[in-house]
């Protein structure tokens, strides 16, 4: 969390008096404030701009300072919200604090610096609030990060990619077919980087709803259309300062795509129903499963947008392209899903996944582990323990690191392991820390494998065991 997050706080009083009091120590602060004299007012400000502190008073006319906690913590359940007192009902504050209220504070507000630390206070569990919730997205993208595993050619071109693109505002079209990891290579570029502090909104335009997208992309004003009670800040400016990443964009309408282009020139929004412009610095990531530019010839995208986006192009291959990869993934997901004590894969079982052509990619064989890690024992996974589509087939081409031959044996099952992890051994100058991360597998499973194989072993060395320690 940085130390430019913006406190927005409204205060809610019926004495004008109080309420400058309150602005007055707030602006002091550095928050953005707001004020009104009765919950109703209240109430249709926080329908135009949300709040993340809210100071009200208890006894107000019209609407009581309960009645309006009880509204607000339905519409803003994150905001903090604390109440006043200037009456004694020290009970009614604490009946307040049990319908969710931070604290009460009594007036008048004796001496001043009280107020202040009061505020000071509430804020701070707000900015703990706000900079946990980032610590977790990036603590989640951190480990999906790990998820972009393998040590072919081509993935170690994405990861190259990412280490590049992770500081710059470049937009970057992501092409891959489904089930790659796009949204992974998009999340490790913005959370890797100088920007990792700002937001991350993933958008798939695949499954917005065509009369819905405008407003959901550009935000719309209270009344633009029927149903539109509140304003609403759009996905694009949500990400304002960070990242926006339209996952399959290739299924835009034409009219939206046209905006879209729009935005990218201006750098600016304008909400559905109003006439005011936002700036919006967002760096965008857009992604698809579709060849562009064949779409943009058959007029189906358009080319100008195409060509906007496509500044730097990262590409995904399938998995059936890097097959030398699906013993590391294999491991990876299996050490993941375990509780320290991975199950083990037959030859047999491994065969029939490095036969298998995946039209679904990574994800379909994150699905595959998971369905034979439950139907399993948990010890060993068998052929049994796979989908009936995956047993037999012949053997397609791959990066050229899998054998062609109609069937694998033990020992040329043991080739492919071996080789990978000598590969990946030579290319980290065998550090085993950085060689277990990029294969995917735990430290126990990586010792048994260079044991195993008799790598980084020398006679005039410490043992394997004291290596690793």
């Amino acid at each position: 969390m940085t130390e430019s997050f913006d406190i927005r706080f409204l205060v809610v009083d019926d004495e004008e008096s109080i309420r400058r009091l309150c602005v007055t120590v707030a602006q002091g602060l550095g928050f953005t404030c707001m004020e009104a004299g009765t919950g109703e007012d209240a109430l249709a400000l926080l329908d135009e701009q949300p709040a993340h502190l809210i100071l009200t008073d208890l006894v107000m006319p019209r609407m009581s300072g309960l009645e309006f906690l009880e509204r607000v913590r339905q519409i803003l359940p994150r905001a903090e919200i604390a109440v006043m007192t200037g009456h004694g009902s020290v009970e009614t504050a604490v009946q307040a604090m049990k319908l969710g209220a931070y604290d009460y504070i009594s007036k008048p507000f004796s001496p001043l610096e009280e107020l202040r630390l009061f505020l000071r206070r509430m804020a701070e569990k707000i900015r703990l609030v706000e900079e946990n919730q980032f610590l977790r997205e990036r603590m989640d993208a951190e480990i999906e990060l790990h998820g972009i595993v393998g040590s072919s050619p081509r993935i170690q071109d994405v990861l190259r990619m990412i280490a590049r693109l992770k500081d710059t505002r470049t937009p970057v079209l992501i092409a891959g077919e489904s089930g790659t990891g796009k949204e992974l290579v998009a999340r490790a570029i913005h959370f890797r980087g100088a920007f990792a502090s700002r937001p991350f909104v993933a958008v798939d335009c695949g499954s917005l709803v065509p009369t819905l997208i405008e407003s959901e992309l550009f935000g719309y004003e209270r009344g633009a259309f029927t149903g539109a009670q509140r304003s609403k800040t759009g996905l694009l400016q949500s990400a304002n300062g960070g990242t926006i990443f339209l996952d399959e964009i290739g299924e835009l309408p034409l009219e939206m795509q046209a905006k879209l282009l729009r935005f990218l020139q201006e750098k600016e929004v304008r909400p559905v129903g109003s006439n005011q412009k936002f700036k919006v610095d967002a760096r965008v990531i857009a992604a698809t499963n579709r060849d562009l530019e064949a779409a943009y010839r058959a007029g189906d995208f358009r080319k100008d947008l195409y060509f906007r986006l496509n500044v730097v192009t990262v590409h995904l291959p399938p998995l059936r392209e890097r097959r030398s990869d699906i013993p590391l993934l294999l491991h990876w997901f299996l050490d993941r899903s375990s509780n320290g004590s991975a199950a083990q894969v037959t030859a047999a079982a491994m065969k029939c996944l490095l036969q298998y052509e995946w039209p679904g990619n990574v994800r379909e064989l994150e699905n595959c582990i998971e369905r034979a890690t439950a139907l399993g024992d948990g010890k060993v996974i068998d052929v049994g323990d796979l989908p009936p589509a995956f047993v037999g087939g012949p053997m397609p081409g791959g990066d050229g690191q899998i054998p062609h031959q109609s069937s694998l044996s033990l020992n040329d099952l043991e080739d492919i392991e071996r080789a990978t992890i000598q590969r990946v051994f030579d290319q980290v100058n065998g550090d085993k820390v950085v060689a277990g991360k990029m294969l995917g597998i735990s430290r126990a499973t990586l010792y048994r494998k260079l044991k195993r194989y008799n790598i980084g072993f020398r006679p005039d060395l410490p043992s394997a065991t004291q290596q690793l320690q």
